[in-house]
């Protein structure tokens, strides 16, 4: 593993955090640092000029470190998700198609948001109101710069309305795609790789009781990180570089619903806890 260093996106400036010190980064920008060849090196660069600041508080809201990257997300990456998707669709009759695409070279992959869509930590994510069936997929995401050169990671939350891709999978862009569909935080952690025992944990807050908790591991992933980079940049561009969503393989059981006012909380060892209310 190679550097450990956190970047968090606020007031339109990154703060790096590194080994219990926080330097405030002037001038860097997500796409300074996305196209970056050498994004560590870059933001190394930066801090020798920076000015020391206090350490980021988990209840500071945090911007999406996102400017003119695309967000894409993969789907059908973890063998519970799988399962999840074949249920959902089975009226439709469109269950094989996950059933295969777990099983195929070619992976599930789509365009889920711009930057514009995206919600940082403690921001409000939102459910469709012409949907019944609407759950958080908490995500390991990938930091790819323009040249697909994964160089960090964050934490991803692919808000989806399950009723309405189960009704037909041509409908997964309106079940994916919205306002408020996608929130990405609350930093990037910089390095090339994370243990496979690395743990993805998700909790939904209903009122005082817990609605729902659930965990699993990055090495329950079926695909590399490497690979799908590969596959989304296959006859693409990125001239800004891009964030991945891996898919999930946490699913609240049954019809389980998000209601408004609901919690999520979504935490990755090593990288922190995404939070967010339900709008």
């Amino acid at each position: 593993m190679g550097s450990t260093m956190h970047l968090y996106w606020q007031h339109q400036q990154f703060t790096a955090v590194e080994n219990g010190r926080a330097v405030r980064l002037s001038g860097l920008t997500p796409d300074q640092l996305f196209t970056a060849d050498d994004p560590v090196a870059l933001v190394r660069s930066a801090m020798s000029a920076g000015v020391p600041v206090p350490l980021p508080a988990p209840e500071e809201a945090m911007q999406p470190p996102v400017e003119s990257q695309e967000i894409w997300a993969a789907g059908v990456t973890y063998f519970r998700s799988r399962v999840a998707r074949m249920d959902e669709s089975k009226d439709a009759g469109a269950s094989a198609f996950y059933d295969m695409v777990y099983e195929a070279p070619r992976p599930e992959l789509f365009f889920k948001a711009t930057a514009a869509r995206a919600r940082g930590h403690r921001a409000g994510v939102r459910i469709r109101e012409d949907a019944t069936w609407s759950v958080p997929e908490p995500e390991l995401t990938l930091a790819i710069n323009a040249a697909g050169r994964v160089f960090g990671f964050t934490i991803g939350n692919d808000m989806s309305s399950r009723d309405i891709e189960g009704e037909n999978p041509l409908y997964l862009p309106q079940a994916k795609v919205y306002r408020g569909s996608c929130s990405i935080g609350p930093c990037l952690l910089l390095t090339d790789s994370l243990p496979p025992e690395t743990g993805i944990h998700l909790s939904i807050q209903r009122g005082a009781a817990m609605a729902f908790e659930g965990s699993t591991a990055v090495g329950q992933l079926k695909r590399g990180f490497d690979e799908l980079a590969g596959w989304l940049f296959r006859d693409n561009e990125f001239p800004a570089g891009a964030l991945l969503l891996t898919g999930t393989g946490l699913v609240p059981p049954g019809k389980w619903t998000l209601t408004h006012g609901d919690i999520i909380r979504i935490t990755i060892d090593g990288i922190g806890t995404l939070e967010n209310s339900v709008e």
